[in-house]
């Protein structure tokens, strides 16, 4: 048991480095807890009888309350082993999953909630200390299996097949693997040292990868199907939401997933053309677009030394507390402020951009208005027009759906109302021996989600291999 009585503890959180000094780098901002300190977090865990961050608030159903007591008693690398049953990578979601186990806890219904995404990583950074992570499956079967993509949802299905002794091949047009973990967040909140760990892992234990490989270009379909007895895209939803307004051919104005990889790739050693750089140094930065990529963007600008950075989003402010109709333990859909936000820059609500202003071909500004909502529609605010000198625009609108892909195409691939793979249960395209899974099946969502869709595609194709003569 856990100790009795412990939910009326205090929360402690890790916090994070100073702003003042974190902004200077790219190193990790959030700092850890002791492994004495995460115990005795642990040890908050109410254990309740019908727990509702296991089976509402986790998207991986990880089985949160036994793996807290198995901490609270120091059992560390059982508490690994229970872990990693539902959750392949929880180096990656202890870091930077929104932690929607959290806001179900129900010591925080009128209290705080349990420190899980902590539990977490101490978990398998646990793990990682004391060698218990190299392990290769004890039997190898014929079967082969490649994966395309190598982000979140393609490591995790390649990571489950590979357990059950399947030989797969994780295909990427990137030069290293990792996807969005690797070239889209930013190294302030996943250093990519634990990418490389993980793939080098992975590698040890059987996974191929082969990079730098664009499948349906360099590789055809034909010799996939010649050589792998099933296939799983994993290529995400690149289509970033443009936003069609007077001035958008301007140079200065790009979207903020270019500027983001472009930033990784700087941090990795890659020399970047002056001509196609994208940087925001003595710059007025402008983000437009409220979530977590645009947080992920202001962060980065101000690391950049940007003279000033605002964000705009068309929607609403949220509330500070849940409203009624938003009861527990819903996702709470309230105001949230990043380690980004906490360290410089603006944020305003309900602004709708009208044009973008140039000065010899490059912005140099933007026409705003303030818009009003009423019944989930919108409309603007009359005579509330205005400018913002802006020197960079990145657009940070979500995805519409997976980029053009000349693989999804050239095998006809059905498609669902928003452009996204149509797939069965078990994640099965309408190909025989094609799968798919993450945001190219489901559209933009979490990291946690796409390791989730990931390791069904891996099930739906262990399902479907089992069956075949």
């Amino acid at each position: 048991m856990t100790k009795r009585f412990g939910f009326l503890d205090r929360r402690r959180d890790p916090g994070y480095r100073p702003a003042v000094v974190r902004v200077q780098d790219f190193e990790p901002v959030e700092q850890t807890l002791t492994p004495e300190q995460m115990r005795e977090q642990a040890g908050r865990c109410m254990e309740c009888g019908t727990p509702f961050c296991h089976g509402h608030g986790c998207p991986l159903a990880n089985v949160i309350p036994e793996c807290n007591e198995l901490v609270y008693q120091g059992r560390w690398a059982d508490a690994l082993e229970l872990l990693l049953i539902t959750n392949p990578f929880p180096e990656f979601t202890g870091r930077i999953c929104p932690a929607p186990c959290e806001t179900s806890c129900i010591a925080g219904l009128h209290g705080e909630p349990v420190t899980i995404r902590e539990m977490e990583r101490a978990v398998m950074d646990y793990g990682y200390e004391h060698g218990l992570l190299s392990r290769k499956p004890p039997v190898r079967k014929n079967q082969r299996v490649a994966v395309i993509g190598s982000g979140p949802a393609g490591l995790a299905a390649a990571e489950m097949l590979n357990r059950e002794g399947y030989r797969v091949t994780v295909y990427d047009d990137a030069e290293k693997p990792g996807g969005i973990l690797r070239y889209g967040i930013p190294g302030f909140k996943l250093d990519k040292a634990l990418v490389d760990r993980r793939t080098g892992l992975m590698r040890e234990a059987g996974i191929v990868f082969e990079c730098g490989v664009r499948v349906g270009e360099d590789v055809a379909f034909r010799y996939l199907r010649d050589r792998f007895d099933a296939v799983c895209l994993c290529f995400g939803a690149r289509k970033p939401r443009d936003l069609e307004v007077p001035g958008r051919e301007l140079a200065g104005v790009h979207f903020a997933m270019d500027y983001l990889v472009q930033q990784n790739l700087r941090e990795d050693g890659h020399a970047i053309d002056p001509g196609a750089e994208i940087a925001a140094y003595g710059k007025k930065v402008v983000v437009i677009g409220g979530g977590d990529t645009g947080s992920d963007c202001l962060g980065t600008a101000l690391r950049q030394g940007a003279a000033s950075v605002l964000q705009i989003e068309i929607m609403p402010q949220p509330p500070a507390d849940r409203a009624p109709e938003n009861p527990w333990p819903e996702w709470p859909r309230i105001v949230r402020a990043t380690s980004s936000h906490k360290e410089g820059g603006t944020r305003r609500w309900c602004v709708n951009t009208k044009a973008f202003l140039g000065n010899r071909g490059r912005v140099c500004g933007m026409r705003c208005v303030e818009v009003e909502w009423s019944g989930g529609k919108c409309s603007e605010k009359e005579g509330s027009e205005f400018e913002i000198p802006a020197d960079l625009v990145l657009l940070a609108m979500g995805f519409t759906g997976p980029a053009e892909n000349r693989l999804a195409a050239s095998i006809g691939l059905e498609l669902d109302a928003r452009g996204n793979i149509r797939t069965n249960a078990d994640r099965q395209t309408t190909v025989d021996g094609v799968f798919a899974a993450g945001d190219a099946v489901s559209g933009q969502s979490l990291v946690v989600r796409a390791i989730a869709d990931g390791m069904t595609a891996a099930r739906g194709i262990m399902r479907y291999l089992e069956a075949r003569p």
